[in-house]
């Protein structure tokens, strides 16, 4: 008879635990509020939701639990089976309670009309979906006021949400000013550029117009030069004609 060493021992609780965690049955996952808070006379509603590793069976339920505040025992006040909801008529919800849940979209919620201070308490949403049927329960604690009081988390979101919008109302304007000022900016160097540029166009005109008349103005003045040279000549044979004949 073989003997197995500690080393196959492992291997084999390894193996095991991973084909367990391959198994495709899981614990069903049950969701409530933490809290829930209302007002005397009004309504509330108890949100239950789940999730399941099977298809949503036929034989699926829920069941809602009912403890009191600063009480012990839990009473059942609601159970939904069969596609049938049933509801307390008998003891402190009677009338009280309606079924708004679909077992289709995995929702066992009910709402809680007309309510009283005597309904301060935790309530206990349990689901079953066959053969999905271990998993932990959730709890959601209900509390009625003369007046639902403001949540000092909504408080400060609200006042966290008008500070941020402040902000970026501050950044916005900011980024528009920068934007009209740079285009400005802009516009006035190009109308600077363009003056500049006008400018430069102007002398080079001129110095071409220089350039042209200089040659002319040399023209004229050796015209004139050698005019004056060649009436001096003639004026001197002349001279010279005259004495000859004396």
């Amino acid at each position: 008879m073989r003997t197995v060493g500690p080393g196959k021992k492992t291997y084999l609780l390894q193996l095991s635990s991973f084909f367990f965690l391959l198994s495709p049955a899981q614990a069903i996952v049950v969701y409530t509020d933490k809290e829930v808070y209302g007002a005397v006379g009004s309504r509330v509603t108890l949100h239950c939701s789940f999730w399941s590793s099977e298809w949503v069976s036929d034989d699926i339920s829920f069941t809602w639990r009912y403890q009191p505040e600063g009480g012990r025992d839990a009473i059942s006040i609601f159970h939904y089976a069969k596609g049938q909801p049933y509801i307390d008529e008998v003891g402190t919800f009677k009338e009280r309670i309606q079924w708004v849940g679909d077992p289709q979209w995995k929702d066992g919620s009910i709402v809680i009309h007309n309510l009283d201070y005597s309904d301060n308490g935790t309530f206990t949403c349990d689901v079953k979906n066959p053969p999905d049927i271990v998993g932990k329960t959730s709890q959601v604690t209900l509390y009625v006021f003369e007046k639902v009081p403001t949540r000092y988390g909504v408080v400060l979101g609200a006042v966290i949400g008008g500070v941020l919008g402040v902000v970026l109302l501050v950044l916005l304007l900011f980024y528009v000013v920068r934007y009209c000022w740079l285009r400005r900016q802009a516009a006035l160097q190009r109308r600077l550029s363009a003056m500049e540029k006008g400018k430069l166009h102007k002398p080079g005109k001129d110095t071409s117009k220089r350039g042209r008349q200089t040659p002319v103005l040399y023209a004229m003045l050796d015209h004139s030069r050698s005019t004056k040279a060649a009436s001096e000549k003639k004026a001197k044979g002349l001279g010279e004609s005259r004495k000859d004949k004396k």
